[in-house]
Parts: C-alpha cells; structure tokens; sequence
C-alpha cells in the first residue's frame, strides 16, 4: 500500500467532512496538536524506565488523548455526543498535575526552561501544546468545537510545567529561578 495519495497536491487536504486548504485554522489547530504527539513521544524516550515508570504510563495516555482531541477538531460538523475528549480527562489531568506538584520543591518566581535535557523537551511540550489551545481557540472563534477539547489542552500545558520541574527534582537538578522575576506565586 503507497502511503501516498497525490490528492493534497494543489494544496488541499481532507478534514471528517470534507476538505479544506492545507493553512486553513482547522488544519493548524489539528496540526499543531500532532507536532505536539511528537515532542511527547521524544520526552517519553528520554525517560529511563525505573526512573520514570509512572509518568511514562501517564504520557501514552497523553499521545493518545491527543489524536481523540485532534479528531475532535477534524470534524467540520460534529454532534456533542460524539466528541472524544471528555471532562473526566481534565480531571485526571488535575490529579496527575497535584502529585507531580507534591514533588517539586516550592516555586516563588517564573523560572526558566531547561535545567535536565528531559525537563528542557517537557517544556517544548508545554509551549507547543499552548500553541496548539490558541489555534483551537481561533477555530473556536468561527467554527463549532468541542469545548472540553480546549480545556483540555489548558490543563495538559500545566501537566508539562509540572512534569518539567518534577524531571529536573528527580535528576537532581534545581530549576533556575528568572533573575528579574518579582515572587509571583504563593504557596
């Protein structure tokens, strides 16, 4: 079977639906959450096993969670009762983001990315999938979507910040506070 098709050659690409320009907002929005799969899967091989055993389940799930909300913004005429990512899935995100946080040391000023390479991709992950929420908004704007789908993603990029910062406590590694930083968060 070619895995080429010959038909997005002028420029075009099928959506559940029909079919729209390859730059189009739903195509960007889809788009940036499979860019997105890919930094996950890139941290997901950075992790060693014993180390890391839990959160690697957890991001399988995430790759996973993330073609649902893909399809989800695919479709050009969805109705509610199909829509893949649910509000249950924020929730466990919630509690996955808490126990990381129970982790990581207490956090008063915007730190910057990097510190262990593992902590520096989870933070690519972070700053694309908040990429990925604003172009789902953007289609928001013109198009009916499953809104769970943006939660969604507002709280996954809070699960890589977590994550980053819990990457570098368990490598050791402290997290560099931004030197101009006023304290920002209370704990």
């Amino acid at each position: 079977m070619a895995i080429y098709t010959r038909t997005g050659d002028k420029g075009e690409t099928s959506v559940i639906g029909g079919r729209v320009g390859k730059d189009d907002v739903r195509v960007e929005a889809y788009g940036t959450i499979d860019e997105l799969n890919c930094f996950v899967g890139q941290a997901h091989s950075l992790m060693e096993e014993e180390v890391f055993a839990d959160v690697r389940e957890q991001l399988l799930e995430i790759q996973h969670e993330l073609f649902d909300c893909g399809s989800d913004l695919a479709y050009v005429k969805l109705g509610e009762g199909q829509y893949q990512v649910k509000p249950e899935m924020t929730v466990r995100l919630e509690g996955w983001i808490d126990s990381l946080q129970a982790e990581n040391p207490a956090l008063e000023r915007f730190i910057l990315p990097g510190g262990s390479p593992l902590s520096a991709v989870l933070h690519v992950c972070r700053t694309v999938c908040r990429r990925a929420e604003r172009r789902a908004v953007t289609l928001g704007r013109s198009a009916d979507i499953n809104p769970e789908a943006v939660i969604y993603l507002n709280r996954l990029s809070d699960y890589f910040f977590a994550l980053a910062r819990t990457a570098n406590t368990r490598a050791g590694i402290a997290d560099v506070e931004y030197v101009r930083s006023k304290k920002v968060f209370r704990n």
